[in-house]
């Protein structure tokens, strides 16, 4: 299991928007614990620590131990609610975890060795990353912080698909068992003209149909004078 990273949280008494305004003018985030054999609860957390803990990418798809009051928890970010345009959070919601129930995360895609591959020494071509994170599921005790995916081997006009993707032990990619057709592409190199070509072809076939569209529409007025 990937390293433990420890939230303090303090349980909150008063409910509902005046309190949930109250909080966050104090420096608090309202919050709620849900899953489990437990009841819902409501928590509160201090804003700055979380906001900082925020910008980590572990906040958002690794276990947390959720320290409520002295009784710690393990728990998964599911829901953030951001101001608009402020830097500060509105509410939280956290998910108890079971030890023996599997879970479902998505999980950041980190890239390694592009610049040594061939594909990425190439003049003139693109490497593109298709994903940066991946729908998984496994057991708590499993959960990686993130995936690894080393690009050493990848050529000129390799595409990498989520079925070759590399993945832990006790992992799996729930996507994948859906068909052929979700097998999507995660990194794709080829070059930087085919791609130019290829925006073309799509701007061309775009400015077809609106011409198409004002040939008909003068055929209807001739049919209209006759």
């Amino acid at each position: 299991m990937a390293t433990e990273h420890k939230i303090a949280a303090a349980v909150r008494g008063d409910e509902g928007k005046g309190a949930s305004r109250r909080l966050r003018r104090a420096g608090q985030i309202p919050a709620i614990v849900y899953g489990g054999q437990a009841e819902p609860q409501s928590v509160q957390l201090e804003h700055e620590k979380t906001w900082l803990a925020s910008q980590n990418e572990w906040f958002y798809s690794s276990i947390l131990t959720l320290d409520v009051d002295g009784k710690a928890e393990q728990v998964l970010l599911r829901d953030m609610q951001r101001h608009p345009y402020k830097q500060l959070i509105m509410h939280l919601d956290f998910q108890r975890v079971s030890a023996n129930e599997a879970i479902r995360v998505a999980v950041p895609l980190h890239f390694i060795n592009e610049e040594k591959s061939p594909a990425g020494k190439a003049a003139g071509v693109a490497v593109t990353h298709e994903l940066t994170e991946v729908q998984i599921s496994c057991l708590p005790k499993d959960l990686p912080e993130f995936i690894e995916i080393d690009l050493s081997a990848l050529a000129v006009g390799d595409t990498v698909h989520l079925s070759q993707v590399k993945l832990p032990a006790g992992v799996e990619v729930p996507e994948l068992k859906l068909g052929a057709d979700h097998d999507v592409a995660v990194v794709v190199a080829r070059f930087v003209k085919e791609e130019v070509e290829e925006a073309a072809a799509e701007g061309e076939a775009a400015a077809e149909v609106p011409a198409a569209k004002v040939a008909d529409d003068e055929g209807d007025k001739e049919n209209d004078k006759e």
